[in-house]
């Protein structure tokens, strides 16, 4: 009995010790620290992020690590969670997907476009601050989901067969239920989810399993689901592929010719495209060889560092693989993709994401995966299901009295902003404010159209990764998306 008091004053004074050291480099005191339980403290410290290679001093704290979905199965997601900068007790809890499906939230939303450290080039790792990182306004938290996609791995390789929108909404779920469960003190605040491209898909399915399961659900496992936003995101494959095709022509991409065959030969609601059809489109992705379809007015890539093994991923496409009935998936072209922003900042997070020092400080890659980290994984080659149109369940969620919004990079050539404006005239809504500019600083951020029951938002001069084109633009999105107010409608 002496024993285990003394092991457990000595759990203590280590924990007290632990979070004194925190204070003093910066983290953040919550006032109802206290009232986590031994158990909870433990978990989280093990999960806690110290000794980042290459991180500048920041004053809040970041967890990574991996959450159990499947006992059975072994099945474990891998997340990284950063607090708000300031007073992280009184914001919002934000959790960001990107899609793929089978790509990386960790390498493209946290290390590219909204999370607060980017990898930098150079053969000493280095992490540059983002400004305009979304912790500013929210708890941030990424999620490489689903099993198979970055550090989340299955210790049963059949699952990885098994594969589909359904799957990955339940795993989805259930990682959010354990996870609260290790950081209980964020149970109680307003949940929000984006993402953008096929989490077009994947945040409305999250969103209504928790819409769904909160009516049945004990308290303790209750999440206070408050609303969603999707940027560039597949909604509707019949408009989404139309918009494509016109968007191509409307912005000099693709001849009168190609642009009058594809229009006459290929028929977007019909899943069994012709040969004809196929030739075509083939013509139309060889274009997309030269320019990025992703930006279309910025540079590509030439850094001699894509001449490495490690690179050749990069090529694939990021977020989106569609389903196999999917005209654009049978043709060639599908699979080239060339990077965002800055042109090679894909090649940095990958070198940056496979240093053995940078998965142990992100207690990452425990199991020894047999295979590099990359932004889009090779093991998933195959999907279960996807529904042609997610427009059912928006609805079903705005009239549920969700908060949705919509916004589109107007220089994306991959779900362009014609192809999300064919898709919410398919919805139907009434109109309650039209076609308005809003205002980031003294210049016109874009447009804004709001609906009964949902908001879109253009972000002018972004391509597909919004916050990486267009980062002040993003954060002033989020700013006003969690506090529900309009963007700025003068210059300021």
């Amino acid at each position: 009995m002496a024993m285990n008091y003394y092991l457990l004053f000595l759990l203590h004074f280590l924990l007290t010790l632990s979070f004194l050291v925190g204070v003093s480099l910066g983290g953040n005191v919550y006032d109802y620290d206290y009232k986590l339980s031994d158990e909870v403290r433990v978990q989280q410290e093990a999960d806690r992020v110290v000794g980042l290679p290459g991180q500048p001093p920041v004053n809040f704290k970041h967890y990574a690590g991996y959450v159990t979905v499947n006992q059975t199965h072994g099945r474990a997601l891998f997340y990284w969670f950063f607090e708000a900068i300031n007073k992280p007790q009184d914001k919002p809890l934000v959790l960001w997907l990107n899609g793929g499906p089978g790509c990386s939230s960790i390498g493209f939303g946290a290390a590219e476009e909204l999370g607060p450290f980017f990898p930098q080039k150079g053969s000493k790792p280095k992490l540059k601050f983002n400004p305009y990182t979304w912790n500013n306004a929210a708890n941030l938290l990424f999620l490489e989901s689903p099993i198979g996609v970055g550090f989340s791995y299955s210790n049963t390789s059949s699952d990885i067969k098994a594969l589909g929108d359904t799957i990955t909404a339940k795993d989805s779920y259930i990682f959010l239920i354990n996870w609260f469960g290790r950081f209980p003190q964020y149970q109680s605040h307003e949940f929000y989810i984006a993402g953008e491209s096929y989490a077009g898909h994947y945040v409305p399915q999250l969103s209504e399993v928790i819409f769904d399961r909160n009516k049945r659900v004990p308290k303790r496992n209750y999440i206070n689901l408050k609303g969603f936003m999707i940027g560039n995101a597949l909604l509707d494959d019949d408009t989404d592929q139309t918009g494509m095709i016109d968007y191509a022509w409307d912005h000099a991409v693709i001849s009168d010719r190609l642009y009058e065959g594809i229009k006459s030969k290929c028929n977007f609601s019909d899943p069994s495209p012709q040969n004809e059809c196929n030739h075509l489109l083939n013509q139309y992705f060889d274009v997309y060889k030269i320019i990025d379809m992703y930006s279309l007015y910025t540079s590509r890539c030439v850094d001699d560092i894509r001449n490495s093994t490690n690179s050749t991923r990069q090529q694939l496409p990021v977020f989106q693989r569609f389903r196999a009935n999917n005209l654009f998936s049978e043709s060639h072209g599908w699979h080239k993709r060339p990077a965002g922003y800055d042109p090679c900042a894909s090649d940095y997070t990958e070198v940056y994401f496979n240093r053995p020092d940078v998965q142990a400080a992100l207690h990452a890659n425990i199991t020894k995966i047999p295979y590099p980290w990359t932004h889009c994984s090779d093991n998933i080659t195959f999907w279960n299901d996807a529904p042609a149109s997610i427009l059912p369940i928006i609805r079903k969620l705005k009239d549920g009295g969700l908060r949705i919004w919509v916004y589109s990079g107007d220089t994306d050539g991959r779900i362009p902003v014609t192809s999300t404006r064919y898709t919410l005239r398919k919805l139907g809504l009434e109109i309650t404010q039209d076609w308005t500019p809003w205002y980031n600083s003294r210049q016109v951020g874009g447009w804004t159209v709001e609906y009964k029951g949902l908001v879109f938002v253009t972000v002018r001069g972004a391509g597909h990764e919004v916050p990486q084109f267009a980062p002040r633009q993003s954060l002033l999105l989020i700013e006003h998306f969690l506090t529900n107010r309009k963007l700025p409608a003068k210059p300021f």
